[in-house]
């Protein structure tokens, strides 16, 4: 009996990261189908460079409110919290993907604390919402 309990305390504990690192990976694959339609259009039309930031910023909101939309629709309990840390996270890969390829911290301090406050905050919005 006490061992059916605790298993059941451990799986509900470990619900939760596994289904949010599900949502951070629809999220991703959004952002990159997105991306590659996005690099279509430049291609294509030869669409301008500030046309582009903005496009990329609606992607990022985009995803990250799915992404909060998701947690929260599934998680029921403080929604607005695992959409919060859902975006959050996003933002943490998004930086660290960054910092790989970039190999320095110039490019991704540019707009940080405005990217972070978008991330969080649509995905936060997601997580009420759903």
């Amino acid at each position: 009996m006490v061992r059916e309990s605790r298993n059941r305390k451990e799986e509900a504990a470990g619900l939760p990261v596994l289904f949010l690192l599900k949502c951070l990976l629809a999220a991703y694959i959004l952002t990159g189908g997105l991306l590659m339609l996005l690099a279509l259009l430049v291609y294509r039309f030869g669409l301008s460079e500030k046309i582009v930031s903005i496009v990329i910023i609606g992607i990022y909101i985009g995803a990250t409110f799915l992404a909060g939309f998701l947690a929260g629709k599934k998680l029921k309990t403080k929604k607005f919290l695992w959409g919060l840390v859902v975006g959050a996270s996003y933002f943490v890969v998004l930086v660290l993907l960054s910092l790989v390829i970039n190999h320095s911290f110039k490019d991704v301090a540019t707009n940080f604390f405005t990217v972070l406050i978008m991330c969080a905050g649509s995905g936060m919005l997601g997580g009420m919402l759903g």
